[in-house]
């Protein structure tokens, strides 16, 4: 079924239609005020839904404030993780347990606005596969802002994905879009770019940001190095996933030409005499280029044995202790 198709096709009111995901890590502070609010936009938004806290091994009192919340919130679920895998584990948890046909990811520090759901619903049932938010007016530190406009400008160059930001985590998707991707890393931002590969369509809307007024961000410079990591897996992910041969092969291919040039160059200087071949660099520029192709293809042919292998079977990147209010 083809995005066009499935845009075609309105989301069902009388059955459960959403899941909001909401990874949780040491948010004892802002947990309780931010899933009421929640709770409130969408109860006056009329939607049936059921939010779905991923406790991802906090080390404060946030289980026991779930706890207590699931007690007068039946919609609430809470999966608790066995110990802290990162927003991406604790986002593709939700994501395997959620039963909505919609699904929205939200932070658990209050400074996604909830009051935006209806509006990102709304670009979702209009036909949209993934609804980007996009804070233009975010309420961070300039040490926070500067560093994520430059990685959101790398990652749109390397992916050809063109969205002002990445790592907003206010979004939403269609069920069955989402839960084909495979979430490994940090690729939590870029999960548009997966749902991108999968054919499906993006829109990126500008949502309201606000100031953090509890808990403490958990997020800095020390990841830079794990983001630009995925970037290159998805941009591998992208362009060839399906068929990494293409991409070795043309390494393959590139280190060929350079031994050939090399060689009938080291010939060419031989036979005419001009200059003593083995003084230049030639001959250990086709042999190493040799090389260089003959790795590049095995290279090739070990990923292509790989793409065929299951991944999935492996299992999930987390370890579940718990669920409550399932």
């Amino acid at each position: 079924m083809t995005a066009d198709d499935r845009s075609q096709q309105p989301v069902a009111s009388d059955a459960l239609n959403l899941s909001v995901i909401m990874p949780v890590y040491n948010e004892s502070d802002s947990i309780k005020n931010t899933i009421t609010e929640l709770v409130g936009v969408l109860d006056s938004s009329k939607t049936n839904f059921e939010i779905i806290a991923v406790d991802d091994g906090s080390q404060d009192n946030s289980l026991v404030f779930l706890r207590d919340l699931c007690e007068v919130e039946t919609r609430l679920k809470v999966i608790v993780l066995r110990a802290n895998y990162g927003q991406t584990a604790a986002i593709a948890a939700g994501i395997m347990e959620a039963s909505g046909s919609i699904i929205v990811l939200i932070d658990a520090d209050g400074q996604n606005d909830p009051a935006e759901i209806p509006r990102i619903l709304q670009l979702i049932e209009d036909g949209a596969d993934c609804v980007a938010g996009w804070r233009k007016s975010r309420q961070d530190s300039i040490s926070r802002r500067i560093p994520s406009r430059a990685a959101n400008m790398l990652i749109s160059w390397a992916t050809g994905v063109k969205l002002n930001d990445y790592g907003c985590s206010l979004k939403a998707f269609r069920a069955e879009v989402i839960k084909d991707v495979m979430l490994i890393g940090e690729m939590h931002r870029m999960i548009p770019i997966l749902v991108k590969q999968n054919g499906g369509s993006i829109v990126e809307v500008v949502v309201n940001h606000r100031p953090r007024t509890a808990g403490v961000s958990k997020y800095g410079l020390a990841r830079t190095p794990r983001v630009i990591a995925d970037l290159l897996v998805a941009r591998f992910l992208l362009l060839s996933a399906s068929k990494p041969m293409y991409l070795f092969g043309k390494f393959s291919f590139l280190g060929v030409v350079t031994a050939l040039v090399a060689g009938v160059a080291a010939i060419y200087f031989k036979l005419t005499g001009t200059r003593d071949f083995v003084e230049t660099p030639l001959p250990l520029l086709g042999l190493f280029s040799l090389m260089f192709a003959s790795l590049a293809f095995l290279s090739g042919l070990l990923a292509e044995l790989l793409v065929r292998i299951n991944f999935q079977q492996a299992g999930p990147p987390y370890k579940i202790r718990m669920k409550i209010g399932f």
